[in-house]
């Protein structure tokens, strides 16, 4: 049988009340604080605490505080990445930035959601008993591409790609997948230009 973890993994609904879930929660809470309050001198330090909290990160990468997630170790970042302050990542599913990317500010990612429809997204006749949550939750990837730039107050939803050498423009909200080469904003983001890549 699944665990839920692997529910989320796999884009299944799961159990948000979970044992195992609620650990991870706490412990990427933790972490999450450490790094808030280290100071921004202890590169040692803060380094540690984020080769602790995620699935992977790579060389050179810069996450400017506060910053905030849910599970930590479903966030998987490259190398050469900057993520300025007060971002949050609700890493459910698989959240996966590639190399030189810029993220702005207060930019979200979320995975996780429910159904737009009543009696799919709340449990009928729930009461605590049931040791579920009175909703149903499932999550879907995000996927960031190299070379991209997120800007300021950017909100990218479950299941989206960015890909490769995109720009998202400051305040858009990220509701389809983006092609690489695309210059996007708006909400919801569309494309409003081609841009040539590396190596292009």
């Amino acid at each position: 049988m699944k665990s839920e973890i692997q529910k989320c993994l796999d884009g299944d609904i799961f159990n948000t009340s979970d044992a195992e879930i609620q650990l991870l929660i706490q412990r990427s809470r933790a972490l999450t604080k450490e790094y808030n309050s280290t100071a921004g001198a202890d590169n040692s330090r803060k380094q540690q605490i984020l080769s602790e909290l995620f699935g992977s990160i790579g060389s050179n990468v810069n996450i400017d505080t506060p910053f905030f997630c849910d599970y930590g170790k479903h966030t998987y970042i490259g190398n050469n990445v900057i993520i300025n302050i007060n971002c949050t990542f609700v890493d459910c599913n698989k959240i996966e930035i590639g190399n030189n990317v810029l993220i702005a500010s207060n930019v979200q990612i979320y995975t996780a959601t429910h159904s737009p429809e009543t009696n799919e997204r709340l449990v009928a006749d729930w009461d605590e008993s049931l040791g579920i949550p009175y909703f149903r939750t499932y999550a879907l990837p995000v996927k960031i591409e190299d070379n991209v730039w997120i800007g300021g107050g950017v909100i990218i939803l479950p299941g989206v790609t960015i890909g490769k050498n995109s720009v998202i423009g400051a305040g858009s909200i990220v509701t389809r997948s983006i092609p690489e080469n695309s210059v996007a904003f708006g909400n919801p983001c569309r494309i409003v230009r081609k841009v040539k890549g590396i190596n292009s």
